[in-house]
């Protein structure tokens, strides 16, 4: 656990669910995404629209299937802050134990002209400020 973590709650719908009651390994993606936007939404205080970050990289390491009745919850927590881009760390946890970890590095991107850009000082005052940024980053 880490104390600069932002968490969202997650439901287990009937769709992510493969034969065996277990959770995709794909959906995992989908949760990370889910928790990632209602962070920036958050610090960033900007509808889903607006956030001009694009994934880079993603990694998920899985530790143990989640199952249907899990109530699972993303933490996650901004790892570091580049001229342009922004790693995220994140921890899938069902009660006190950790479905899986991951990492995504973002880009930010220049609206209009759709190519990386550095990110703005209002955005990176916004995520430091956010309480998610580990103080190394």
């Amino acid at each position: 656990m880490n104390e600069c973590e932002f968490t969202t709650d997650i439901v287990v719908r009937y769709r992510d669910l493969d034969p065996l009651d277990h959770v995709n390994h794909a959906v995992y993606a989908s949760y990370l995404e889910a928790a990632r936007t209602d962070y920036l939404e958050a610090a960033l205080d900007v509808a889903p629209e607006e956030i001009n970050f694009v994934i880079a990289n993603l990694e998920i390491d899985y530790r143990r299937p989640i199952v249907k009745g899990d109530d699972p919850e993303v933490a996650l927590w901004v790892s570091r802050l580049g001229d342009s881009s922004c790693t995220m760390e994140y921890e899938i946890r069902v009660g006190s134990e950790v479905a899986a970890t991951a990492e995504t590095t973002m880009v930010h991107v220049d609206p209009d002209s759709k190519g990386p850009s550095p990110l703005p000082e209002e955005t990176r005052e916004a995520l430091e400020m956010s309480g998610a940024v580990e103080a190394s980053a």
